[in-house]
């Protein structure tokens, strides 16, 4: 699909988008047959897109060659039903473009491009990065701001110079809270779709505008966003706040360790993935998996608890 003009509504990317975890093994071992397993779950329960290979996909531990083999196994399963957004993000401009033009050749539909971390650029350095990587490839990109990991903040007034850029068409911000999308919306208008970063306060930033979620609870309670997300989007207020209480405490458990800590461990608990996770991570620690069970089974995520 050929990126929009300038000042157009890119609607691909929209609804509740899945930050796919990447299955593996006790021994950290990516398990591809569980790929397709976890797709049609996701799929079924009505995701609207899926990001390979993310923060939560442990793009900063995989190889060159499971990244490509992930990513065709996804694209390949997924067949058009649902975009897919490749993780191409680096902190090297040259390697982010290499591993965005891989993504396109591979199929993907978009690439999901997180700032560059740990080199911390300036704002001028951040616009020249992703001018770079636009002029690169003609894939649709979606800008990707995580400052608590990354220590860099993308800032609004950088964005605003990149949403005219034709291959610019959105951006993850995971900024928590409805200020900083609401100042995104503000100053780029019809030029950026925004989609949030942060679970726990998605439901306000579509109902202020923003066009979805790409979601890390999404793994294991696709059903449950992708009607957050429906009912954000419709503007009813009263049923999206009343979901985001119901899943508050599942969030919280999420967020009681390190992202993808507590949800590659809750796949585990569903029979979706391993126990695998890679080093410097390690497994869920003991005395956080029973309130991550217990939130699974009051919200019937678990066999045999389904409401």
């Amino acid at each position: 699909m050929a990126p929009p003009s300038p000042g157009a509504v890119f609607p691909m990317f929209q609804g509740s988008i899945v930050a796919l975890i990447t299955p593996m093994d006790d021994q950290g071992r990516v398990e591809f047959g569980r790929v397709p397993q976890l797709l049609d779950f996701l799929l079924d329960a009505g995701s609207s897109g899926v990001v390979v290979a993310g923060t939560t996909g442990e793009s900063a531990t995989l190889e060159p060659e499971e990244y490509q083999a992930l990513l065709e196994t996804v694209v390949a399963h997924v067949g058009g039903r649902v975009p897919v957004l490749a993780g191409t993000g680096s902190a090297s401009t040259a390697h982010t473009v290499t591993r965005t033009r891989l993504a396109g050749r591979l199929g993907a539909d978009g690439a999901l491009v997180v700032t560059p971390y740990y080199n911390r650029p300036t704002q001028d350095g951040l616009y020249a990065h992703y001018c770079a990587v636009a002029a690169a490839s003609d894939l649709p990109l979606v800008l990707y701001n995580v400052p608590t990991r990354t220590s860099v903040d993308l800032r609004p007034e950088t964005v605003a110079r990149l949403a005219p850029i034709e291959q610019v068409v959105a951006i993850k911000e995971a900024v928590p809270g409805v200020e900083r999308a609401t100042e995104l919306m503000q100053r780029c208008g019809d030029s950026l779709v925004v989609l949030s970063g942060d679970d726990a306060s998605c439901a306000e930033v579509m109902l202020a505008g923003a066009r979805g979620v790409i979601s890390v609870a999404a793994n294991i309670a696709p059903r449950q966003f992708a009607d957050l997300s429906a009912r954000a989007l419709a503007g009813d207020r009263d049923g999206a706040v009343a979901l985001v209480k119901r899943l508050a405490p599942l969030l919280a458990q999420l967020s009681v360790e390190t992202n993808p800590i507590p949800v590659k461990w809750a796949a585990f608990e569903l029979g979706m993935a391993g126990p695998g996770i890679r080093l410097p991570l390690l497994p869920m620690t003991e005395q956080h998996r029973p309130a991550l069970r217990g939130c699974l089974e009051s919200l019937g995520l678990l066999p045999g608890t389904e409401q």
